[in-house]
């Protein structure tokens, strides 16, 4: 559910990374793909931590961590703008959610 919808809205809003938008910036890396809004990582982290934290409720803390390091990852290194990684958390954290809730 999480990858249809991040694709359908990466390519939908087609907003360029930082580096195209951005006047001499340079990303760290090389992103894998043209656009930046949503961070995919952030949301795939993010819909792993609510998932597991929900069937492991004493990890979801350092899930949360991790996965907010990932995103923040994300910006630093260039590719992404922090609204993308904003984006990517409410992506990640509502498929979760309402995966759950059709699951349970």
């Amino acid at each position: 559910m999480e990858r249809p919808l991040y694709f359908i809205l990466k390519n939908g809003f087609r907003r360029n990374r930082p580096e195209a938008a951005l006047k001499d910036f340079r990303s760290v890396i090389t992103p894998a793909d043209q656009f930046s809004f949503p961070s995919g990582h952030t949301s795939a982290a993010f819909m792993m931590a609510t998932l597991v934290g929900y069937f492991i409720p004493s990890l979801m803390i350092p899930l949360y961590c991790w996965a907010a390091l990932i995103a923040f990852s994300r910006v630093v290194l260039g590719v992404h703008f922090p609204t993308d990684t904003l984006m990517g958390v409410v992506l990640g954290v509502g498929t979760a959610a309402i995966s759950l809730g059709q699951i349970l």
